[in-house]
C-alpha cells in the first residue's frame, strides 16, 4: 500500500516537473535527473520503511518468543507447584492417617492400662485384710485365712473329723498370729474329740483356754476337757476341771451344764 502511494507521489511530481518543463523552467535532462533523484529518495524511503517494518517484525517476534518462553516457564512452575501440592496432600493424608492410628493406639493402650489397673486393684482387694467378727470378737484377716478357716469349718460340719483335724491343725501352724487361731484351736479340739483322740483334744482345748481365757467359748472348752477326761475314765480330773469351770465362769451355760454333769459322776 505504501509502495503504491509512493508511486503516485512520484507520478505527481513527474507531472509537475513536466509541466514546468513545458513552461520552460527545466530541460529534458534536468527533468529526467529530477525524476531519477526523486525515485532514489522514494526507494530509500521505501527501504527505510521496509527496514523499520522488518525491525518491528523482528522485535515483535522476539517479544513473542520471550513471552512464549515466559509462558512456558510459568506453565512449568505451575506444573511443579501442582506436583508439590499433590505431594503435600499425600503427605498430609498419610500424616492424618498416622495420627488417627496413633490416636487409636493411644486409646487402646489407655483401655489396656485401665483394665490392667482394674485387675491389679481387684487382686489387691482380694489380698487386702478384711474386718471379721467371730464369736463377738472383731479382728482383721487375710483372704487366705478366711478361705482356709471357712473350708475347715465346712469339713467339720460335714462330720469328716479326720480332714477337719488336719485342716485346723494346719491352720494353727500356718497362721499362729491370726485372729482365727483361737477359734481354730477350739474346733481342732472338737475334731479330735470326734476322732476319740481325747488326750490330743484336751491339749488343744487347754491351749485355747490358756491363750484366750476371756473368749466366749472358753467355758465350753473347759467343759469339753471334763468330757474328754470322763471318756478317759479319769473322773477325779473331770471333777477338778468342772470345779475350775464353775469357779472361773460361774454364770456361763457351760458351768450350769457342768454342775449337772458333776452330779452324775461317780467315783
Amino acid at each position: 500500500m505504501m509502495r503504491y502511494r509512493s508511486i503516485a507521489v512520484l507520478l505527481a511530481v513527474a507531472l509537475f516537473a513536466a509541466g514546468h518543463a513545458r513552461a520552460g523552467l527545466f530541460d529534458d535532462d534536468e527533468a529526467r535527473k529530477a525524476i531519477l533523484d526523486l525515485r532514489a529518495r522514494i526507494q530509500a524511503s521505501d527501504d527505510q520503511q521496509k527496514a523499520r517494518l522488518t525491525e518491528q517484525a523482528n522485535a515483535t517476534a522476539a517479544a513473542h518468543a520471550q513471552l512464549s518462553e515466559q509462558v512456558a516457564v510459568l506453565r512449568r512452575s505451575l506444573l511443579d507447584l501442582n506436583a508439590q501440592l499433590e505431594t503435600l496432600r499425600a503427605d498430609l493424608a498419610r500424616q492424618r492417617g498416622q495420627e488417627e492410628q496413633l490416636a487409636r493406639d493411644v486409646a487402646e493402650l489407655q483401655r489396656r492400662q485401665k483394665d490392667l489397673a482394674q485387675g491389679v486393684d481387684d487382686r489387691v482387694r482380694k489380698l487386702e485384710p478384711k474386718k471379721v467378727t467371730l464369736d463377738g470378737v472383731e479382728f482383721m484377716a487375710d483372704p487366705e485365712e478366711i478361705r482356709q478357716y471357712t473350708e475347715a469349718m465346712a469339713t467339720l460340719r460335714s462330720g469328716d473329723f479326720d480332714k477337719a483335724s488336719e485342716f485346723f491343725g494346719g491352720f494353727v501352724r500356718r497362721f499362729p498370729a491370726s485372729g482365727y487361731v483361737n477359734p481354730a484351736r477350739f474346733w481342732l479340739g472338737n475334731a479330735l474329740y470326734g476322732k476319740r483322740l481325747y488326750k490330743e483334744a484336751i491339749a488343744s482345748f487347754r491351749a485355747f483356754v490358756d491363750a484366750a481365757p476371756e473368749h466366749p467359748r472358753a467355758a465350753e472348752a473347759l467343759l469339753a476337757i471334763a468330757n474328754c477326761q470322763v471318756e478317759m475314765k479319769d473322773v477325779r480330773s473331770a471333777r477338778r476341771t468342772i470345779g475350775d469351770l464353775v469357779k472361773t465362769y460361774p454364770d456361763s451355760e457351760a458351768a450350769a451344764a457342768g454342775k449337772q454333769r458333776l452330779a452324775t459322776l461317780k467315783g
